[in-house]
């Protein structure tokens, strides 16, 4: 669920700032995107964070 919405609020982001809708900072909707699409944050990787449950085993 979360990917299909980054996915979805890049895109819509990236669209509004194609046709001018918001101003140029509607093209960070490529980090959204990117995120939905590879499934890595950059930002978390340069913070160390880790948000995926761990299974525990044993």
């Amino acid at each position: 669920m979360d990917k299909i919405l980054r996915i979805v609020v890049g895109i819509a982001l990236i669209t509004m700032a194609a046709l001018g809708v918001v101003g140029a900072w509607g093209w960070i909707g490529v980090v959204p995107l990117l995120t939905g699409l590879f499934g890595v944050c950059p930002a978390y990787l340069l913070l160390g964070a880790n948000t995926c449950p761990v299974k525990k085993t044993g």
